[in-house]
C-alpha cells in the first residue's frame, strides 16, 4: 500500500521524470510506474509527509512541512471527496478524477505550485480524463 497525500494525487498525473534530485526521482518514478501498471494498488490517504516525500531533499526549509503544501491538500482532497485515512485504489483514484476533475482545477488548487507553469498535470489530468491512464515515464 502506498501512502499518500493530497497533492501527490495531482503530482502524479503530471510527472515525467523531473524532480528535485536522483533519489526524488528514482522514487517517484518507481511508485508511478507501480500505479501505471499495477492500478488495483491500494493508496491510503494521511496527512502530511507521504512516501514520495521520504526522498525530497531536505536543504533546510523542509518544503513537505510548509503550511502551503498541506493547504494544497486540504483543496485537492476536498475538490475530489477523499478524506484523510480513506484507502482507495489507483484506478477508483483515476475514476474520481473523471467525474469530478477538470485541468483548469490545477489553476485553482495548485495556484502557489512552482511546477504549475510547465503545464503537465492539466495534460495528466486531460490523459486520465480521456481514458489514459499515467504516461510511461523513461
Amino acid at each position: 500500500m502506498l501512502k499518500l497525500r493530497g497533492h501527490h494525487l495531482f503530482c502524479l498525473l503530471g510527472y515525467r521524470g523531473m524532480g528535485y534530485s536522483k533519489e526524488y526521482i528514482e522514487n517517484m518514478t518507481f511508485w508511478h510506474q507501480q500505479l501505471r501498471y499495477n492500478p488495483e494498488t491500494k493508496i491510503q490517504i494521511i496527512k502530511g509527509p507521504d512516501q514520495l516525500c521520504e526522498k525530497y531533499p531536505n536543504s533546510g526549509n523542509y518544503h513537505c512541512k510548509d503550511p502551503h503544501i498541506y493547504n494544497r491538500d486540504e483543496a485537492i482532497l476536498k475538490k475530489m471527496g477523499l478524506e484523510i485515512g480513506e484507502i482507495i485504489t489507483w484506478n477508483e483514484i483515476e475514476s474520481t478524477i473523471r467525474k469530478k476533475i477538470v485541468p483548469e482545477d490545477i489553476h485553482l488548487v495548485c495556484v502557489s505550485c512552482s511546477w504549475r507553469g510547465y503545464g503537465v498535470c492539466e495534460e495528466g489530468i486531460q490523459e486520465i480524463i480521456d481514458g489514459k491512464g499515467l504516461r510511461e515515464v523513461t
